[in-house]
């Protein structure tokens, strides 16, 4: 079985919602989830969540379907500071079928060089999506 390496291309309309979330100006916690269109061979929007946690996130992402997302996280440093950082989190359940997870595996790279971002996360078990999971891989400890 040689499946050649699948690297889906990113929705036209994708790649401006993600350049906006850029930039936005709220200091909320958003996010945007995006799914592979196999059909077309396309990363694409599958939801957007303003004003949410990592625990309500969590609860947002398939328990067996790879996700991308983008999470805009507001971050409040002990000295006072605020920082919002943009994270890019790579959701690849255990159990997903193999075929999905090698053509998220082969567009993420694309999608991360697309949206311009450096904290790269990879998750497997969604449920480890929390406030303090995200903290550490931040490189924020208390």
């Amino acid at each position: 079985m040689s499946e050649s390496l699948v690297v889906c291309d990113v929705a036209e309309d994708l790649v401006e919602k993600l350049r906006q979330f850029r930039f936005r100006k709220e200091t909320n916690n958003a996010a945007i989830i995006m799914k592979i269109d196999k059909d077309k061979q396309l990363v694409v929007l599958d939801e957007e969540h303003e004003g949410i946690s990592p625990d309500e996130l969590k609860d947002e992402l398939p328990e067996r379907q790879p996700r991308f997302i983008v999470y805009s996280y507001k971050y409040q440093h002990d000295d006072g500071r605020v920082s919002y950082p943009l994270c890019f989190i790579f959701s690849s359940p255990v159990g997903c079928k193999p075929e999905q997870q090698m053509m998220y595996a082969g567009s993420k790279n694309k999608l991360v060089q697309t949206a311009e971002l450096t904290k790269v996360f990879e998750i497997r078990n969604t449920e480890d999506l929390t406030e303090e999971w995200l903290h550490e891989k931040l490189g924020y400890f208390h």
